[in-house]
């Protein structure tokens, strides 16, 4: 790994980036406040301003794949931000601007240069474009059609720079007399590194193949096979799935919206709860209807394996909240704790954490709100001096990017209370083995 960042990560590529970079949010930033200006200047309350998605869309391709990948998160969060946002953002998903051809069949050329040609028929054209990777449709030389994930040209330099330029901001907040006691390194380097992960297509192809064996159990989830003899380090390729429907609401009847929202929650909560494998990138350009109504999950880069001991005390965290038990809600936090300071009242801490899970416990989708509840709990232990395990970042990632769809299928749905099937399962699962 020093080998690979020390070439890909070069001082003076690195500043160039770090001047793009500054230069982009600048030169953005700048227009979303003589926008704002103007706008008050003329006694228009309708000025965009911040509320422009299409600028957004924009600035974060200019910045690229680590920025986009935040527009996609941001993208489903429909019950947090306007849709004027959230409509333009949606497009990142699976419709970013692709490479040119040229670059494009090099890339793929390069990627067999050491084996036989495997495809009797390649679509230049890409069907799909992703922030890391396009994707196209072939024909292999037994007359499989497939799917040809190819990692884009390049973009293990730029976000090899991303992520060096992110440590040194860590480091910088890390500084701060409030965020001193943050372990923003561990932080950086557990989500960092996850990110960078995805550009492993080898563990991909991996992942795929395991969600397909964890998930079997669901008739109605679909994960495409891949076909590991072709998939290389720049390309996955697998089984083609054609007459998909965008995961959407659409002209769905609530019966039916209700059911596909339970469908998905089951399948989350069995990869966060008993599996330990949590997809932290089911956007909806990662997750689709096929032809008889049934969840298809595309693209395994952004998925990542829970440690165990995680695994348990996220899920015994999730199954006390629910039952409103704050008390040992609190316990279960500091037992896991990465770190805590030595002045942490523990009593104060789980008191104030009461509090919290009480007003969280039994509330619907559409009265319960995942982003504030996380961002109350991450105060409280800033405040307290208590820090969890990095790892915790990603089960909340996951749920993070789900919930805002499923509140424009269902906003009744009791998430805790769909969790309990699985949990009362997992619990059982752990104490006999």
């Amino acid at each position: 790994m020093k080998t690979i960042t020390g070439r890909l990560v070069r001082l003076p590529g690195l500043l160039l980036r770090l001047g793009w970079v500054s230069a982009i949010v600048f030169f953005y930033g700048a227009a979303v406040g003589a926008s704002a200006a103007g706008a008050r200047l003329r006694g228009d309350g309708r000025g965009r301003g911040v509320r422009d998605g299409d600028r957004w869309v924009r600035m974060l391709t200019r910045l690229g794949p680590s920025y986009i990948k935040i527009g996609q998160l941001l993208s489903t969060r429909r019950d947090l931000l306007p849709e004027e946002v959230t409509t333009p953002l949606a497009r990142l998903t699976d419709a970013a601007s692709p490479p040119g051809r040229r670059r494009i069949v090099r890339a793929v050329r390069h990627a067999y240069r050491d084996r036989p040609w495997p495809f009797r028929e390649f679509g230049w054209e890409p069907v799909a474009c992703g922030s890391i990777a396009t994707v196209h449709e072939a024909v292999t030389l037994d007359g499989q059609r497939v799917a040809v994930k190819v990692r884009r040209p390049g973009i293990e330099r730029v976000m090899w720079q991303d992520f060096t330029l992110t440590a040194s901001m860590m480091s910088a907040l890390s500084m701060l007399p409030r965020l001193r006691k943050m372990p923003f390194k561990l932080m950086h380097a557990q989500v960092g590194g996850a990110i960078l992960r995805q550009l492993d297509f080898e563990a991909e192809a991996t992942s795929l193949t395991t969600l397909r064996a964890n998930l079997v159990k669901f008739g109605n989830v679909r994960i495409p096979a891949p076909l590991p003899e072709l998939c290389t380090a720049e390309t996955v390729v697998m089984e083609y799935v054609d007459d998909l429907t965008r995961f959407a609401p659409g002209e769905l009847d609530a019966d039916t919206r209700s059911a596909v929202v339970r469908a998905v929650l089951a399948a989350i909560y069995e990869m966060l709860f008993v599996d330990g494998l949590v997809h932290c990138d089911l956007h909806p350009g990662n997750l689709y209807f096929d032809h008889d109504a049934g969840l298809v999950m595309l693209d395994a880069g952004f998925v990542i394996r829970l440690p165990d001991p995680v695994r348990r005390s996220f899920a015994d965290f999730f199954i006390n909240m629910a039952m409103g038990d704050g008390w040992m809600c609190g316990q279960i936090v500091i037992e896991s704790a990465a770190e805590i300071a030595e002045d942490c009242d523990l009593d104060g801490f789980r008191t104030e954490l009461g509090e919290l899970v009480t007003d969280a416990s039994g509330a619907k989708s559409g009265e319960f709100d995942l982003a504030r509840f996380a961002g109350r709990l991450f105060d409280l232990q800033r405040r307290f001096g208590l820090f969890p395990a990095p790892e915790f970042a990603f089960p909340l990632l996951s749920l993070l990017v789900i919930e805002g769809m499923i509140k424009v299928f269902d906003s009744d749905v009791d998430f805790q209370a769909e969790a309990m099937p699985v949990l009362r399962r997992r619990n059982m699962s752990d104490k006999a083995a």
